[in-house]
This record gives structure tokens, C-alpha cells and sequence, in this order.
């Protein structure tokens, strides 16, 4: 590290040849049915898809990089974090199920405990699409109006998710930038 620390900041770049995916590769969708579950589903699958690109082609340290002190933030915390989210509304909010909440209790945090090795890069990955699979089996086979044990209906935790992810992603166009300069959509 130079002693400005400016100096070791990456370039950004940004063109349509290093976007995250050409308009024609790009996994996320833009049109189809305009009913509200339609888009809702779509909004939340597209935000997941944001997510996923912009960690993508990163190694377990690149990952784990933390954004500026004092925080903790990472791309991979990030990852961790948004597990919690799907497990915590779908799970315990809506479905009522008493779950071993992931990262949570002393020495196991979302961001603290979100490290530069593959194994908990893995392990962070398989949670959050494991936590994803049951969040699509229960609205699959549910309608929004259903009602979770404390009055949270499928329509709200939705919306939150959706706006969850929404401020996650623009945490991670940061961290992304930050790490190699890139940029994208």
C-alpha cells in the first residue's frame, strides 16, 4: 500500500463490453405478465440475479474485502445477511417454523465472521440458495393474501424483500467498484 491511499483504488470502468452480462445474456427478465404476484416475483428474482452478478468472477478474499472502516461490510456478509432475511421471513415469519437461525449467536456474525476462505464462501452460497429454494416452494404454494402467526401477509414480505434487496444491491455496486473498479447494471 502507498501512502495515499487513493492510489491503490481501482479505475472504474464502465462500457457496454464490461457489463456484468450483454443485453442479450442477461439472466434477468423485463417483460412478461403484469399482474401484481407476477412482478413482485419478478422484481425479487431479478434483485437475486443483481446479487449473484455482481460476485461474480470475485476469489474468497476479493469477496470477504471489506468497504471502508469501520464498517464490515462485504460482498460476501452480503451473501450471509440476505440468507438471514430469506430464512427469518419465510421461514419464521410466514410459515411459522422454529429454525436455528444462521449466523446468528456469539462468534457466528452476518459481516463480522464473513472470512476470505473458500469454505465460507461455500457454505454462505449454499445457505442463501437453499434459503431461496424454500422462499420459492412456499409462495409457489401460497397466495399473497396468506397470513404468517405474528399478521405478516406473503403480499408485504414480498415488498420488503424486493426493498431489501434493492438497498443491498446498491451496497454492492459500491463494494464491486471498490474491489476492481468495475461497474455495470
Amino acid at each position: 500500500m502507498s501512502a495515499d491511499p487513493e492510489a491503490d483504488l481501482p479505475t472504474p470502468t464502465f462500457g457496454w463490453s464490461d457489463m456484468w452480462a450483454s443485453p442479450e445474456e442477461d439472466p434477468r427478465s423485463e417483460g412478461g405478465p403484469t399482474d401484481e404476484r407476477s412482478l413482485l416475483l419478478r422484481y425479487l428474482a431479478n434483485y437475486r440475479l443483481t446479487l449473484e452478478l455482481k460476485c461474480s468472477g470475485l476469489d474468497a478474499d476479493q469477496l470477504a474485502r471489506r468497504s471502508v472502516p469501520p464498517s464490515s461490510m462485504s460482498l460476501l456478509g452480503l451473501v450471509r445477511h440476505l440468507a438471514t432475511v430469506e430464512q427469518y421471513w419465510f421461514r419464521v415469519a410466514l410459515a411459522g417454523e422454529e429454525v436455528e437461525r444462521l449466523y446468528r449467536g456469539e462468534g457466528n456474525d452476518e459481516f463480522d465472521d464473513a472470512v476470505g476462505d473458500p469454505a465460507c464462501v461455500d457454505a454462505a452460497w449454499t445457505h442463501w440458495r437453499a434459503e431461496i429454494a424454500n422462499a420459492d416452494d412456499y409462495v409457489d404454494s401460497h397466495d399473497l393474501d396468506t397470513t404468517g402467526p405474528e399478521g405478516d401477509t406473503l403480499r408485504e414480505v414480498l415488498l420488503h424483500m424486493i426493498e431489501e434487496y434493492a438497498r443491498h444491491c446498491g451496497h454492492a455496486d459500491l463494494l464491486r467498484e471498490r474491489i476492481d473498479g468495475r461497474i455495470g447494471q
